[in-house]
């Protein structure tokens, strides 16, 4: 006979793996899909005043996925418009626009192109060119695949994360002033992509 704590175990243990394959996103369609910015993120987050630090966002960008059978055959690419910066304070995001920090006027865009793709689709490194003020480097995403579905007119959705770190004076952002703390802004920026993209459906 099975015991009343085996069977709790084998209880538990049946919950458990059922909620790990509902869990599972579900399989994409392999196409080329449109970034949706009115339900994507593109964020950062940076040091200020050594204790505290400022978060923000760009509100204009676009881009497109190509996503392959082969997952790391799959490729990525984005533009992003920097005098679109938005931290919530206005004086703040012209400052950022100017020449002490994005130059916006010279330097318009921000840029990534993917050059490798590396992992499953639920935890993958995403690699490529980010250009920021005319300064090209080379940054890894740690990324993951959050699913698929389709929208009430036939479009079908997929939505991913990724986050990385970069030094903003390696794309030549050097502006800074001391205060007693140290530094008015910090040098690493935290990146946070929340990406949902689109493939036109038939409806």
């Amino acid at each position: 006979m099975f015991s009343h704590k085996s069977l709790l175990s084998s209880a538990a243990g049946l919950l458990l793996a059922t909620s790990v394959f509902a869990a599972a996103p579900k399989k994409y369609e392999a196409a080329t899909y449109q970034i949706d910015p009115s339900h994507s993120k593109v964020g950062f987050e940076i040091p200020h005043l050594v204790i505290s630090s400022v978060e923000g966002r760009f509100n204009k960008f676009d881009g497109t996925l190509v996503l392959n059978d082969a997952f790391e055959k799959s490729t990525f690419k984005a533009n992003v418009d920097v005098v679109s910066v938005d931290t919530g304070e206005k004086k703040r995001d012209e400052h950022l626009a100017s020449p002490d920090f994005f130059d916006a006027k010279k330097f318009p865009a921000m840029t990534f192109e993917s050059t490798e793709v590396k992992g499953s689709p639920e935890d993958f490194k995403l690699t490529g060119n980010l250009t920021i003020h005319g300064v090209t480097k080379k940054v890894t995403f740690d990324s993951k695949y959050l699913g698929t579905v389709a929208d009430g007119y036939g479009n079908q959705k997929v939505a991913f994360h990724g986050k990385a770190k970069i030094n903003r004076k390696d794309f030549g952002l050097v502006w800074s002033k001391a205060v007693e703390a140290g530094p008015v802004v910090g040098d690493e920026v935290d990146l946070n992509l929340s990406i949902q993209a689109a493939k036109p459906g038939k409806k």
